[in-house]
C-alpha cells in the first residue's frame, strides 16, 4: 500500500496525519486554470457534491463492479472481506472471506483488490490480489456461485501468481484488466526505503513493475504471455513485464473510451507522481524509479544518466501531501461537465485533484479540495459500471461524486 509505516488501526491513522502536518505537509495550493478556465466557462465547481453512500466498513480499500452490472459496487475490505453495495445498502453476508488466509502484520499487507474478468456474466471469475500469512503477494482466481450470484465459492480458489516479497512495505496491489483482455498487476519494489536491492531497474525481477498476463490462454499452466508484451524476446527479462521503474504502484487506470494508461506512483520522500502512457503504447515504458523520483529528480546512482526515462505528467511535493492515490478518468452520464477529468488524491492531506490528458499534457488543471467535503484517509478512488466516480476512506465510508442539483437520498442502511 502506499501508506508507508502509516496504516494499522484508525487511532494510528489519525497520529500518523498529525506526525505528517508538524513535518510540514500543509493544505494544497490552489492550482491554475488550465487554458479553458473552469469546467464550462465560469462554470461553478461548488455544483458537484460527495455523496455517502457507505458507512461502517472496516479498513476499506479498494472497490470494483462487473462490467455491465450496475446494480452493485464491490467493495475490498483490507482485513480480508469483499462486500457488496447494492440497492443503497450493505449487504449483510460478504460476497467473499479470505481472513484466514490474509497477512496483515505489516502495515501495508492485506487484501489490497479484486478484479472482475471481462466476460464475468458468463464465466463468474473474478481474481483477488493479497499478502498470505508469509507476507508474500498471491493473485488468486475466484468463481461467483452459479445459483447465488451475490456469494463467492472461496473453496474455487487457483492461484495465478506469487512474488516473494523482501519487506512488508510497498507490495502495489492493484490488479485490473486493460482494454486489450489481459489482467495487468502493479508491484511496488519489494519495500524497506529507496529500493536497496533495485528491483524497479532490474527487468529479471517482477517487483517495480506493471506485469500484463493472459488469464485464458494458458492452458496447463495458469497463466501465458501475450505475445505482444514488450520483453517477450529479451531472455534475461521476465516476460511478463509491460513497464518498468515504478516504486509503488498503488492505483492505476484505464480511461475506458480512450484506453490511455494513468498510473500514480507513491515518491520516497520529495515527490508524488502521475504517469500516462497513451494507448497506442507498446509497453516497455521505465519510469525512472530508483534513479530519478517526479520530474526527473535525481534520487540515486550518481553513475546513471538520467536522461531517457519516462516523465510524470503531474508532480508535487510535502508541501502538498505524501501518499498519492490515484483516480480514474471520469466518463459517468451524471455530471456531464466531469467527463474526461481524471481525479487523484492524497491519503495524507485529502487533496482532491483533476486534469484532462491533451496532446501529451496535462491540461484544465483544478484543485477541488476547498470545494468538496474533507475526506479523511483517501485510499481509493473506484469507478461503477456506468463509469459514476467514487472515493474510498480508509476510516470506513464511500462516497460518491455527484450533481448538487439532483435530490440526494436519506442515509445510507449499512445492513
Amino acid at each position: 500500500m502506499p501508506f508507508q509505516r502509516k496504516l494499522m488501526s484508525v487511532a494510528v491513522i489519525t497520529a500518523g496525519l498529525t506526525f505528517w502536518m508538524l513535518l510540514g505537509a500543509r493544505p494544497a495550493l490552489r492550482l491554475s486554470k488550465g487554458p479553458s478556465g473552469n469546467l464550462t466557462g465560469e462554470a461553478d465547481s461548488r455544483s458537484v457534491i460527495l455523496e455517502l453512500v457507505a458507512d461502517s466498513l472496516e479498513m476499506p480499500v479498494h472497490a470494483a463492479a462487473p462490467p455491465g452490472d450496475e446494480g452493485r459496487l464491490f467493495i475490498v475490505e483490507k482485513s480480508g472481506k469483499v462486500k457488496i453495495l447494492k440497492d443503497g445498502r450493505i449487504l449483510p453476508e460478504p460476497f467473499l472471506d479470505l481472513s484466514f488466509r490474509v497477512g496483515l502484520e505489516g502495515q501495508e499487507q492485506g487484501l489490497l483488490s479484486i478484479a472482475f474478468h471481462p466476460r464475468y456474466q458468463e464465466n463468474r471469475r473474478f481474481y483477488c490480489n493479497y499478502t498470505d500469512r508469509w507476507d508474500d503477494t498471491r493473485v488468486v482466481e475466484f468463481q461467483a456461485r452459479p445459483d447465488q450470484p451475490d456469494r463467492a465459492d472461496p473453496a474455487s480458489g487457483r492461484q495465478i501468481l506469487k512474488i516473494e516479497q523482501p519487506f512488508r512495505n510497498h507490495n502495489g496491489g492493484l490488479i485490473l484488466f486493460g482494454p486489450d483482455g489481459y489482467l495487468y498487476i502493479g508491484t511496488g519494489d519489494g519495500g524497506s526505503g529507496g529500493d536497496p536491492y533495485n528491483h524497479s531497474q532490474n527487468s529479471s525481477s517482477l517487483l517495480g513493475k506493471l506485469l500484463r498476463i493472459d488469464v485464458d490462454t494458458g492452458g496447463d499452466s495458469p497463466y501465458a504471455i501475450p505475445p505482444t508484451n514488450p520483453f517477450v524476446a529479451d531472455a534475461s527479462a521476465r516476460p511478463e513485464i509491460w513497464a518498468l521503474g515504478l516504486r509503488n504502484p498503488w492505483r492505476f487506470s484505464f480511461d475506458r473510451v480512450t484506453g490511455d494508461l494513468y498510473i500514480a506512483d507513491v515518491g520516497q520522500n520529495l515527490f508524488e507522481e502521475v504517469h500516462v502512457a497513451p494507448s497506442i503504447s507498446r509497453g516497455g515504458e521505465n519510469y525512472g524509479w530508483n534513479v530519478i523520483e517526479g520530474l526527473g529528480h535525481r534520487y540515486r546512482r550518481p553513475g546513471r544518466d538520467p536522461s531517457g526515462f519516462s516523465q510524470p505528467l503531474v508532480e508535487y511535493g510535502r508541501d502538498v501531501g505524501c501518499s498519492i492515490i490515484g483516480g480514474h478518468v471520469y466518463r459517468g452520464r451524471d455530471i456531464p461537465d466531469l467527463v474526461g477529468q481524471y481525479f487523484y488524491g492524497d491519503f495524507c492531506t485529502g487533496i482532491i485533484r483533476s486534469f484532462r490528458y491533451r496532446d501529451g499534457e496535462a491540461a484544465d488543471r483544478l484543485d477541488w479540495t476547498g470545494n468538496l467535503r474533507k475526506i479523511r484517509s483517501i485510499a481509493s478512488f473506484a469507478e461503477d459500471a456506468r463509469g459514476e466516480l467514487y472515493i474510498i476512506s480508509y476510516e470506513g465510508a464511500v462516497y460518491r461524486f455527484a450533481s448538487a442539483a439532483r435530490e440526494i437520498p436519506g442515509p445510507p442502511n449499512p445492513g
